[in-house]
């Protein structure tokens, strides 16, 4: 117990190490620092610059130091902090003596230099002409090209990983951990390319820092403290040089770290190992050399010891390597046991894929979205969407399974029910959709578009445009609540497809336990779960909510002893649900305005229907198309006067019209006389068939 308490500190001491740590740094450009604590923290800052040097050389792989564009940006603000708190002390207590900003700075100012400051000068720009064209503009391109290369490979490389996972090679697990790779690969370099610019932009203000420092010294030391220039010169211009080489040798020394990351080539060995067997492995090269410098060492005016020392050394390591190639081909090779072939698993059920019952599919442009390890906003979002989609309709939808597939376009996503796809679109991450509702005031650029979940015209924007976007009216989304809204409108168009019988199984569980007897003397006594399930799936069908179990359970239980037809049960559920639909399509208005069927036609259908008994089989063609042409324009104009489309008919022929018309027009809700709760007035707005 005591043992685990004192990890839990230990956890927490290190998440706040890095918060303590930037409130650190950016309070020493604030508050004044002593000269024995500048020492310190420069001398810091010399072993943080060595040990991030030495990590370098010895990680095998660019990856396992993951974290470096983060400390590089941590020991440049630190470097400028450490500039900032040391000018402050310089420019007030520069007068005192070379000691003055604490012995560390004294010492790159007199010893490196000799206390000459125009040799500390020309060291300085140097270092800085060495690390800012050199070391960092290498480094940066490395990084660059390598964020490139590593992007246009990542689709080759994922086809790689599926390829073995589907010959069995590799598990999920694996073939997962090989994506997360792959993405923190590309992350990593992209990170590279932009932390070099921050080396970058520290050598310009190490020389900025530098020229304000020696013409504020010399301001400072003439004007206040009433020194001669020469004086001045000497005490602040040393001062300067002095602070700018304890900052610049560290900064060189991080740019060579990067230089050494960004370059690495994946290997199992380290770069010692790599340098040693690569460059000095070789002895036809060495004897080569070897022999050039013997014989520029004979030429006479030439440094001959220098040349004839260095020629012999690299011919006896020539020899040496010889020496020992031979002896480990000449040593008879180690015997070892046959390794006995594994026997193949013997194929069973669990080799049978089951298909998705929900699915979610994404390019891998999109995978950022879904990915936990990249903290994936539309995994959030679909947690959301099903706790909402529960709350509307009254039961829980099946889990969304997420992968990606590389068959698809890099920024393409695809809804797939039971294996098959239902609804596809496309999201760009990092930009977002400007969807036009109609009323816009102005036109914006970007890339044109369409909105997948209703088909608006829309366009993709950059964040800098959203503003201005959301300004001319135009309703602004990003690439999660695209794909977000266009899955809840999917799930619950096809709802009813979802509600299978372990759902609803689960469903009437659930009620049980606050209702168990009314569950107990439903099913299986009265009726089956296969039935009850479908008088479900009929109400969703028709997009009435089943939050209110309890009535549809106890209306079933009193008309199942009646019929067991499906279509009438689920019409006297209508009926006992009638004052919930109205409410949820008219709200809490007294008078609803609907339409109705002129009698001829009504008269008709209902001849119809007990002769054929389905309304559009039995209609003439004719004044089949007529009524669906009618209730569409009678759709519309309900619709463009911002009321719902209400459709008001006969019990006996509801179902059936309901069916008929609702591929024509979805947005039509067609309700019987009798759905219509005591209290509510009626209002006939327009009659459909009146010229039949």
């Amino acid at each position: 117990m005591a043992d685990a308490i004192a990890a839990q500190r230990g956890l927490q001491w290190q998440k706040m190490a890095a918060p303590i740590l930037v409130i650190a740094i950016l309070a020493m450009m604030i508050l004044p620092l002593p000269p024995f604590l500048l020492d310190l923290l420069f001398t810091f800052n010399i072993a943080l610059a060595m040990i991030v040097l030495l990590i370098s050389l010895y990680t095998l792989k660019p990856l396992e130091f993951s974290v470096f564009p983060t400390v590089l940006l941590m020991t440049t603000l630190l470097r400028l902090s450490l500039n900032v708190a040391s000018t402050r002390v310089v420019l007030m207590e520069g007068h005192t003596g070379a000691d003055a900003a604490g012995k560390v700075i004294e010492a790159f100012g007199q010893f490196l230099v000799g206390g000459n400051y125009t040799v500390g000068l020309v060291v300085f720009i140097i270092l800085v002409i060495i690390n800012f064209v050199v070391i960092t503009k290498g480094a940066g391109r490395i990084a660059e090209v390598s964020a490139r290369f590593t992007l246009d490979a990542m689709p080759g490389k994922q086809m790689a990983i599926d390829a073995d996972l589907n010959a069995g090679l590799i598990g999920e697990d694996e073939a997962r951990r090989r994506r997360a790779e792959i993405a923190q690969e590309a992350d990593f370099y992209g990170s590279m390319d932009g932390a070099s610019k921050f080396v970058r932009g520290d050598a310009v203000a190490g020389i900025i820092i530098m020229l304000i420092n020696i013409i504020g010294g010399l301001v400072v030391g003439m004007a206040q403290h009433n020194l001669g220039l020469g004086q001045a010169a000497e005490v602040y211009i040393l001062l300067t040089i002095g602070d700018g080489l304890v900052a610049q040798i560290p900064a060189l020394i991080i740019s060579t770290a990067a230089g050494i990351v960004v370059s690495r080539v994946s290997s199992e060995q380290d770069l010692n190992q790599q340098m040693v067997t690569q460059v000095f492995g070789r002895p036809r090269a060495l004897f080569l050399t070897s022999g050039i410098l013997a014989l520029m060492g004979m030429i006479p005016g030439m440094p001959n010891l220098a040349f004839l020392l260095i020629g012999g050394i690299l011919a006896a390591s020539a020899y040496w390597i010889m020496l020992r190639e031979r002896a480990e081909a000449e040593a008879p090779p180690v015997e070892t046991a046959p390794v006995k072939p594994e026997e193949p698993q013997e194929v069973g059920w669990h080799d049978v894929a089951q298909v998705d019952r929900l699915g979610l599919e994404v390019g891998y442009r999109l995978v950022p979205l879904v990915d936990k390890n990249q903290d994936g906003e539309l995994l959030r979002r679909i947690r959301g969407i099903r706790k909402k989609i529960a709350n509307d309709l009254g039961f829980l939808v099946p889990a969304v399974h997420i992968r990606d597939n590389l068959q698809l376009k890099p920024n393409a996503y695809r809804v797939t029910l039971k294996g098959v796809g239902i609804a596809d679109g496309e999201a760009i991450v990092g930009k977002y959709l400007a969807i036009n509702p109609g009323r816009v005031l102005g036109a914006i650029s970007g890339q044109p578009a369409t909105d997948p979940a209703y088909g608006l015209p829309a366009v993709w924007i950059d964040t800098s445009q959203r503003e201005q976007a959301q300004t001319y009216g135009y309703t602004v989304v990003d690439a999660g609540t695209v794909v977000a809204t266009h899955l809840t409108k999917v799930i619950n168009e096809h709802a009813p497809e979802l509600l299978g019988r372990e759902e609803t199984q689960q469903l009437l569980d659930h009620v049980g336990k606050q209702y168990p007897k009314l569950v107990e003397e439903l099913t299986p006594k009265q009726l089956p779960v296969t039935s009850v399930q479908k008088v479900l799936q009929n109400l969703l069908e028709e997009q009435v909510h089943i939050r209110d179990m309890r009535t549809v359970l106890e209306t079933l239980a009193e008309q199942a002893g009646r019929t067991q037809d499906t279509d009438e049960l689920t019409a006297a559920a209508r009926i006992a649900l009638g004052r919930a639909i109205i409410q949820e399509i008219f709200g809490g208005a007294q008078e609803l305005p609907v339409m109705a069927l002129e009698p001829n036609l009504e008269h008709i259908l209902m001849q119809a229907l007990a002769s054929r008994g389905d309304a559009g089989v039995g209609l003439e063609p004719g004044l089949a198309e007529k009524l669906v042409r009618e209730t569409v324009s009678a759709v519309e104009r309900q619709e463009s006067a911002g009321q719902p489309a209400v459709l008001l008919s006969p019990p006996a022929i509801r179902p059936v019209l309901a069916r008929f018309l609702r591929r024509s027009a979805p947005s039509l809700k067609v309700l019987s006389h009798a759905e219509v709760p005591d209290g509510r007035n009626i209002r006939i707005v327009s009659l459909i068939g009146s010229g039949a």
